[in-house]
């Protein structure tokens, strides 16, 4: 017992160790609260409470140590990092899970019939107009696809049409659409098939 008392009094713990610590807590539930984020305004019920809880206790844990250790600078730092860290390592996160569904609004100006087939040969339901732009007159499409899909789609406008101007908006959720099918349902092999 004195042996642990005396390493929790060391420098080498203090100056360290203590906020090696601290930074790691801060990158965590900095980390899952961003996530957290994104699952309320997904309507996650579950998920964000539960994320909620241990972002929280980790934070407690954190911040007690901290106000434990007023007089140690490096803790006032280890925190701020693990803050910053742990805002671009969620981002990252949250990036690769790309949950969720989008609407991208195309508009082009020279003819839209090539990247209308274009996205409907790929699967993806598309609705479209004529309009007036402000000096002349364009075409307008609108797709709803999985967030994972926005690369693709993207890929596509830009081969097909690369002059034209695109936006892209979350949706909370959709009654519902047309969205591409994998290989293996296109070919009938569903489950229960």
């Amino acid at each position: 017992m004195i042996l642990a008392d005396n390493f929790f009094d060391t420098n080498f713990f203090t100056y360290f160790l203590l906020p090696f610590l601290i930074f790691l807590s801060r990158i965590l539930d900095v980390t899952i609260g961003t996530i957290r984020i994104v699952m309320v305004s997904k309507g996650q019920k579950i998920w964000a409470p539960m994320l909620g809880f241990f972002e929280i206790l980790i934070w407690l844990l954190a911040i007690s140590r901290i106000f434990e250790n007023l007089n140690n600078w490096s803790c006032y730092f280890a925190y701020a990092a693990g803050f910053a860290t742990g805002n671009y390592i969620g981002l990252i996160i949250e990036e690769r899970l790309a949950m969720g569904i989008v609407k991208i609004q195309i508009i082009t100006r020279r003819s839209a019939t090539e990247l209308i087939q274009n996205l409907k040969n790929a699967g993806y339901g598309i609705t479209h107009h004529d309009a007036k732009g402000s000096s002349e007159d364009v075409s307008i499409i609108y797709t709803i696809i999985k967030r994972n899909e926005i690369q693709k789609v993207e890929n596509l406008v830009k081969f097909t049409n690369p002059k034209a101007f695109y936006s892209i908006e979350d949706v909370k959720s959709v009654s519902h659409g047309v969205f591409p099918v994998k290989a293996a349902e296109r070919w009938g092999w569903r489950k229960g098939k």
